[in-house]
């Protein structure tokens, strides 16, 4: 039941009409009983949104594409790690003061450990966006060694060196060797179901590959890297850790993880 207690939370973004985070947030705060209620907000301004957080009291906030940057300026506090990163995609307004963190690399090492260690291992990341950025920070952070993949050279060793990782061209990743791949470009997402980044023989075998794309759960990434023998890592897992991490630090309770990730594997079937 909404009433005048009940608290407000959302997600921000431009465009925003796609996002799970409303279905899979609503379903947490029901099953443990928590008088609050999440909302998609499709934000053009984003100095505008920020306003709107301070002037309804909103108590927490997801930031998605294209405001993850942009946000930061408007921000009274900024974690560190989501300093380092350079991008802010969950905000906390703690009465009145509004901190920026980032939970996208907290999912993406959540997922992969789950499957399989970081540490020591080479982990080859295609693309050199947000995501990019986020997961490699983590993977340093976890004592992996981080290589940037990417078609751009130009883009590709700036990120590189951004984050103390190597680099290498999209076009020689036949000649890379890695112990886990992941995918953070768009690439295969519906309906564009039938792309993928890299060709079946480049995908090494008996290694672990993560895709972040969650529709459709098993991209052709993923069909392919199986068919091959290796551990596969969906985008649905990355997806649901960050929004734990944003679910604990919005309310101080326990998330129930299998009821997040349920309730969204559920929407996508």
């Amino acid at each position: 039941m909404i009433s005048s207690s009940t608290e407000l939370y959302g997600v921000f973004g431009d465009p925003v009409s796609h996002s799970l985070s409303p279905l899979m947030h609503n379903a947490a705060f029901a099953h443990i009983g928590y008088d609050a209620a999440y909302l998609a907000f499709q934000i053009k301004d984003i100095r505008a949104g920020i306003n709107a957080i301070r002037a309804l009291g909103i108590r927490g906030v997801s930031i998605t594409i294209p405001h993850k940057v942009s946000v930061m300026e408007c921000l009274d506090e900024i974690d560190d790690m989501a300093e380092n990163i350079g991008a802010v995609n969950t905000i906390v307004n703690q009465n009145g003061k509004l901190k920026g963190y980032n939970s996208d690399w907290l999912g993406a090492i959540s997922a992969l450990k789950e499957k399989t260690g970081i540490s020591g291992k080479t982990v080859a990341i295609i693309g050199a966006g947000g995501a990019a950025r986020a997961i490699g920070f983590g993977v340093k952070q976890e004592r992996g060694k981080a290589i940037i993949v990417n078609r751009s050279t130009d883009k590709g060793e700036k990120l590189a060196k951004d984050i103390g990782a190597e680099f290498c061209p999209l076009s020689e990743i036949r000649t890379l060797k890695y112990d886990i791949l992941i995918n953070t470009t768009p690439l295969g997402m519906t309906p564009n179901i039938d792309t993928t980044p890299i060709s079946e023989q480049a995908i090494r075998s008996e290694t672990a590959v993560m895709d972040i794309v969650y529709n459709p759960l098993k991209t052709r990434l993923l069909k392919e890297a199986e068919g091959n023998g290796c551990t596969i890592i969906d985008g649905l897992a990355m997806f649901v850790y960050q929004g734990v991490f944003q679910f604990e630090l919005w309310t101080g309770k326990t998330a129930p993880v299998e009821v997040m990730r349920e309730t969204v594997r559920g929407k996508l079937r």
